[in-house]
């Protein structure tokens, strides 16, 4: 009893830590407990459909002679369509459907609220499958342990990226095919980066090697970049709710720009354009 309540704790610990950083960061309106619970609850429902899809395009890769193709496509194809766009759909569906047409989400930052409590919804509830789903205790608790550090802050960076465009897609409607898109792919990418530097030197069967060791640390650096590609996207949105804070409801979305008010004019802008690796 003991052993499964250090386990749940550690499952679930680093969820909520990231829920309360993500809620202080919300400046100007809170939203409400109930949304988050909402948004949370239907980030672990996304689980559900991400699961049998998953074993469907294992199946797939399989069936159409994966087993003959090298092992770094595997990893890549686990990476990237498995995990990568999988999750990160069905994660944009439910979020779509938990918030999209409620009255409070009515702030740019509440795209990136929502979106990583749907995301830590799917992380708290994979993490306890992969916590409790080891052979030993000790098992479990390295498993919950790495999960901590990397996975469950990799899906609220992803949350936090899907946010950003799901907002921009919710208040520039001239625009919102295309900002619903990358709200997709840009987190799909992250995440099949993310997870294809640590499944390709397992799928390559190079474990313990200089090869397995080069991929890790090309993880490291990259983890270190998806955290200020996070950041940035999370204070772009507070600025621009900022920016139109003084404005009244009515017109609160409209560009602060196009009555020449001042405003930061890079805010707007689609921070992935000229996209590079330096912070």
């Amino acid at each position: 009893m003991t052993n499964s309540i250090i386990l749940l704790a550690l499952a679930v610990l680093p969820v909520f830590v990231l829920g309360i950083y993500v809620y202080r960061k919300d400046k100007f309106e809170k939203e409400p407990i109930s949304m988050l619970f909402k948004a949370f609850f239907f980030g672990c429902l996304s689980v559900l459909p991400a699961i049998f899809i998953e074993s469907w395009l294992s199946s797939v890769y399989s069936l159409f002679g994966g087993k003959f193709l090298p092992g770094a496509v595997e990893g890549l194809y686990t990476g990237f369509v498995v995990a990568g766009f999988t999750e990160e759909l069905c994660k944009l569906l439910l979020l779509s459907i938990a918030v999209w047409k409620s009255r409070y989400f009515d702030e740019y930052f509440d795209g990136i609220v929502y979106a990583t409590f749907v995301s830590l919804g799917f992380a708290g509830l994979e993490n306890i499958m992969y916590v409790f789903g080891q052979d030993t205790f000790g098992a479990s608790l390295a498993t919950g342990s790495v999960r901590a550090i990397l996975s469950v802050p990799a899906h609220f960076l992803f949350g936090v990226v899907m946010g950003y465009y799901f907002a921009l897609a919710k208040f520039q409607p001239e625009k919102r095919t295309d900002n619903i898109a990358k709200a997709l792919i840009y987190p799909m990418l992250l995440h099949g980066t993310f997870d294809s530097l640590l499944m390709v030197p397992e799928a390559m069967g190079v474990d313990g090697t200089i090869v397995a060791v080069v991929f890790f640390v090309v993880f490291l650096y990259f983890d270190v970049k998806l955290w200020k590609i996070g950041m940035r996207r999370l204070r772009s949105l507070q600025e621009m709710d900022g920016s139109n804070a003084g404005y009244s409801r009515g017109n609160q979305y409209s560009n602060p720009d196009d009555d020449g008010s001042s405003s930061n004019s890079n805010t707007m802008q689609d921070p992935f354009t000229g996209f590079n690796w330096n912070p």
